[in-house]
């Protein structure tokens, strides 16, 4: 079996070249160990030391040389405006606050469709609207607290 011996990140590379596309949705692009298998009938094993992040657009390098395309899986979400800069940064803390995965979409947030939150955010302002589109949340920045303790 093809093993994913490199990424080439969305942007770096030419996604013309992909030889096979894999249609991952957030979760599935956030992995350490799984066989994934394209579009076209490719199979192969991804095999990392630790979880990777794969965002849309990046590229799988096999150990034959070819790329196989990530692509997100359109999800339900919620894009999130506000009024003002002021304003995003408060939607922002009250949804980091909440642990909610969060993506920035220029100036404006993303998470997945949640009515519990789609009505807090309403109350505090927000401008809300449903959509359909991969997913890519920001990955967690390394902290050095124990909420367990």
């Amino acid at each position: 079996m093809l093993r994913v011996t490199g990424i080439r990140h969305h942007g770096d590379w030419d996604a013309a070249v992909a030889a096979d596309r894999v249609v991952l949705d957030a979760g599935d692009r956030r992995r350490r160990r799984v066989v994934l298998a394209g579009e076209k009938g490719s199979e192969f094993l991804l095999d990392a030391a630790a979880p990777l992040a794969l965002r849309d657009g990046d590229g799988l390098v096999l150990d034959d040389g070819t790329i196989v395309l990530v692509a997100g899986q359109p999800e339900a979400l919620l894009e999130i405006s506000a009024g003002s800069a002021v304003d995003t940064v408060r939607l922002a803390w009250h949804l980091g606050n909440r642990h909610t995965d969060v993506q920035i979409a220029a100036d404006k947030i993303r998470i997945r469709r949640d009515h519990v939150l789609e009505e807090m955010l309403r109350g505090l302002g927000a401008s809300v609207v449903p959509l359909e589109a991969p997913f890519d949340p920001e990955t967690c920045a390394p902290h050095g607290h124990d909420h367990g303790a």
